[in-house]
């Protein structure tokens, strides 16, 4: 009896410490991290427009290539443009950086301002991190944040927080406010930027990230 007594008790004791560790775990989680998994890796996305409508005639770039700002990549007819427009029809890179979506094929009648390709510059990459609004008041510029990228299992990065939303992510949604009766409530989400040096690994845009903010 004594034995089984003992036993019990034993149990109970280590079921009681398995708790106080799982509840000191969630606290202090809680207490010294914002932790969201509604992040994604990105960069401001250029596009590569003609300045003239007219037939394209060359465009060399892929998919994959890396192109400095004002190489020519691109040409486009010259016909019915005067002397002093030539140059219009020469079609440049906007910034230095990485091809990443072509939508041009030689031949095809290109209008001005249409999207040839887009690009994106590899080195100014951040993430793009959804905050609760109820977790929002504890995020600051310049507090140091990691992060996992589901494309590279078991590999941490670090970065620090550039900037703070300024507006909901519903703000911007394209379908309008219902303006009946009922309502719910709804968490809102505040994107959040946060930079990271540039890694020896290929992050891609639109790849998924869970973040960790240090904010104590």
């Amino acid at each position: 009896m004594e034995k089984r007594k003992s036993l019990i008790l034993m149990v109970l004791a280590g079921m009681i410490a398995a708790l106080g560790a799982i509840g000191f775990y969630y606290w202090y989680n809680n207490a010294f991290y914002v932790t969201t998994d509604d992040a994604r890796i990105t960069g401001d996305l250029v596009k590569i427009c003609p300045q003239v409508t007219g037939k394209l005639l060359e465009f060399t770039v892929e998919e994959g290539d890396a192109v400095l700002q004002d190489q020519i990549i691109g040409r486009q007819e010259t016909i019915n443009l005067p002397d002093n427009a030539i140059d219009q029809s020469v079609i440049r890179a906007p910034i230095n950086g990485i091809i990443i979506k072509k939508a041009a094929n030689i031949g095809e009648i290109e209008s001005m301002g249409q999207t040839l390709a887009v690009m994106v510059d590899p080195d100014q990459m951040y993430v793009s991190a959804d905050i609760e609004e109820t977790s929002l008041g504890r995020v600051k510029p310049g507090q140091t944040a990691e992060f996992t990228v589901d494309q590279f299992p078991g590999i941490k990065f670090t970065g620090k927080v550039r900037s703070v939303g300024e507006a909901s992510n519903s703000t911007f949604s394209l379908l309008p406010t219902s303006t009946g009766s009922t309502f719910t409530k709804v968490v809102q989400r505040i994107p959040v930027k946060i930079r990271f040096a540039r890694t020896n690994v290929k992050l891609l845009p639109g790849t998924n990230a869970i973040v960790r903010i240090h904010v104590r």
